[in-house]
């Protein structure tokens, strides 16, 4: 869903930061490759989270759900010198096109994959976060909020991907549509939150970003 005129959002895109050239080649090659390729995060959202990364400056990033590994890269490109981004994804045949791509990025070293199932995995990495990206199974974002927040400090920034749903976030919900549900909570609990301050960026397909206190 559109939710600027296209006209507006190509002019956008234009007159944003360029696409790097290795990010273009994984976007190509997981259109060819992997199933649902509109998955991937793209040029704009991927500048944003860049952008992001570089104004937190951060040395600790996780991210719950690698994909291909877009987002990772746009992510990682604000890490420290000595940063790490941890990404955990469920899918163990996607790893070898990841580490393929994180490693030709030239921040192979500096990303750290991990396979299997999010609340599992989270609670054993001994560290704190400064910058969190959430973007896996909607129907779990409020447990790996729970989850990760455990794993902040004060400032830590919590960023999670399609919080509006194709815009169904504002349409009659379908009792049967517990995915909608589901974001409509969790929107509503960010916004509640004592621990967190919260704003919605209408970016693509909308970006919760929470500030930890």
């Amino acid at each position: 869903m559109h939710f600027l005129p296209e006209s507006l959002e190509n002019y956008i895109t234009l007159h944003s930061e360029n696409e790097p050239a290795i990010l273009r080649e994984l976007t190509r090659e997981t259109h060819l490759k992997v199933v649902q390729p509109r998955m991937i995060t793209g040029h704009y959202q991927g500048r944003v989270l860049s952008m992001l990364s570089k104004l937190i400056q951060p040395s600790s990033i996780l991210e719950i759900g690698t994909y291909t590994g877009y987002s990772a890269i746009c992510l990682a490109e604000g890490l420290t010198n000595d940063g790490l981004l941890h990404t955990i994804d469920i899918n163990e045949e996607l790893s070898e096109m990841q580490r393929k791509f994180f490693d030709r990025s030239g921040f192979g070293d500096k990303i750290i994959q991990h396979t299997g199932d999010a609340l599992k995995i989270i609670p054993e990495l001994d560290q704190v976060f400064d910058l969190i990206f959430i973007d896996a199974e909607k129907k779990m974002y409020d447990a790996y909020f729970e989850a990760v927040i455990e794993k902040t400090r004060t400032g830590s920034i919590i960023i999670t991907d399609n919080v509006l749903w194709s815009g169904k976030v504002v349409e009659p919900l379908d009792k049967k549509d517990m995915v909608t549900r589901n974001l409509l909570a969790y929107n509503k609990k960010l916004k509640n939150d004592p621990r967190v301050e919260t704003v919605i960026l209408s970016v693509r397909d909308g970006l919760t970003l929470c500030r930890v206190l």
